[in-house]
């Protein structure tokens, strides 16, 4: 269970420093769009919105990082439930929030704190569950490794 909790934690890293140069990149190409909105027709610009996209660095680590998250979630769904793996994503709420106060600047109130919280109690009662599951569960001869 350690070693799903700690790769659950590293992957919920990479994805919210995924999100986070996601937004910086998106935003870089917004800036770009709006000052081309009176010199272009609107499809070149939307064309060329998306040429910004494909080129741009933060976009494109962003993605990366997004992608890393993602092959340890399917690592993961390969471990454990995915009734179990699948809300303690929840917990990267906590991380990402963290990173767009800190990182980006951005005001959290306590009202989203408090909704937070929320998600990660949520992600603890399932978390719990499967403890349960594990302690009440007898092992079946289906279960049991071959002699």
């Amino acid at each position: 269970m350690t070693k799903i909790i700690l790769i659950l934690l590293v992957a919920f890293a990479f994805e919210a420093f995924g999100v986070i140069k996601l937004k910086e990149g998106i935003s870089q190409i917004k800036i770009q769009y709006a000052a081309r909105e009176s010199s272009m027709p609107k499809w070149k610009n939307t064309v060329t919105l998306v040429g910004n996209w494909f080129a741009n660095k933060n976009i494109l680590l962003g993605l990366l990082l997004e992608t890393i998250f993602f092959v340890l979630l399917q690592y993961l769904l390969g471990q454990r439930d995915v009734s179990f793996v699948w809300p303690l994503t929840a917990v990267s709420f906590i991380m990402t929030t963290l990173a767009a106060q800190f990182i980006l600047g951005e005001q959290v109130n306590a009202l989203r704190w408090t909704g937070v919280i929320v998600i990660v109690l949520g992600a603890a009662i399932i978390s719990y569950g499967e403890h349960q599951k594990d302690v009440s569960k007898p092992v079946t001869e289906a279960q049991s490794p071959p002699k």
